[in-house]
């Protein structure tokens, strides 16, 4: 498979991933969820390593360099983008969220010297403002979300997430000249996943409140975080990994960001309320752009 096709098909798992985890996220809080998804997604990947033989690709080089991408994309990634959200509700911190595919692309051209040009420039650029408008426009007027209603710490939240955005550039990039080695990217993703949860997991042994669960555990919350960790984090950052050793890593960060268009439908399916036009409208601009992207 094309790593055009395996940075849409992470999309589409985050997309599924998404909606598993808003009743475990609002049960648990952020953090802890979070941290429960961290740990069940790095069990899993590192069996899988194991069983495939494939933790003997790993080197000590690689190790450290690998700890660090999950140091600034996952951990302080994700926590400033649910800081952000916290500050600005999900649609705004969305909005400001998806500039990491800007990013990721001027970070590849200035460091890893990756172009885009004609066609597969003007199709990238159409499906980053689709993403946009879809998010931005996409909401009805008596859809407003109670974090939305406020405007405190606005500058601070818009900080966050773009600080979000440039984390998951970053951390990205770095390892884009690592998976083009001989580096299995299961074995990549449970370095990643791992050094995350310890991190997340010292925030709860150093006693910071937020890092504590909201509420105790169900059945049906962790099976809905395990199989959130199964298909977002162990099966579509394995994916995203997979591309970035065949592909320009600006137009897989690009492709990997459709992730808002496809909850729409499934979000249709799930409470059968058609999309807002704004939403349509972002939804076929990005369709377009993704289509020109394949084309060419």
């Amino acid at each position: 498979m094309s790593f055009e096709y395996l940075a849409l098909l992470a999309a589409a798992c985050w997309a599924v991933g998404s909606l598993m985890s808003a009743t475990a996220a609002t049960h648990l809080g952020a953090f802890a969820f979070t941290r429960i998804r961290m740990l069940s997604a790095s069990v899993m990947l590192w069996l899988l390593a194991l069983l495939l033989g494939t933790w003997h690709s790993l080197t000590l080089d690689s190790l450290y360099l690998l700890a660090l991408s999950g140091l600034i994309g996952i951990f302080i990634g994700d926590t400033a983008l649910f800081a952000a959200m916290n500050r600005l509700g999900p649609r705004r911190a969305g909005v400001l969220f998806a500039t990491h595919s800007l990013f990721s692309a001027v970070l590849a051209y200035l460091f890893l010297g990756e172009t885009l040009w004609g066609w597969t420039l003007f199709g990238s650029s159409l499906l980053i403002s689709g993403v946009m408008v879809a998010i931005f426009f996409g909401k009805r007027k008596n859809e407003e979300h109670a974090w939305e209603n406020g405007n405190q710490q606005v500058k601070r939240g818009m900080a966050l997430a773009l600080l979000s955005a440039l984390c998951q550039s970053v951390s990205t990039l770095m390892v884009k000249p690592l998976m083009e080695t001989d580096i299995d990217a299961v074995a990549a993703s449970a370095v990643r996943m791992s050094t995350a949860f310890v991190l997340h997991f010292a925030l709860l042994l150093l006693g910071f409140s937020v890092a504590r669960a909201r509420t105790p555990a169900t059945p049906k919350v962790l099976a809905l975080t395990i199989g959130n960790a199964a298909l977002s984090m162990v099966l579509g950052m394995t994916l995203i990994l997979q591309a970035l050793k065949h592909g320009n890593a600006g137009l897989v960060a690009i492709l990997s960001s459709v992730s808002p268009i496809l909850v729409l439908p499934l979000l249709w399916l799930v409470y059968r309320k058609s999309p807002a036009v704004g939403a349509w409208l972002g939804a076929i601009m990005t369709v377009a752009g993704t289509v020109l992207i394949l084309a060419h």
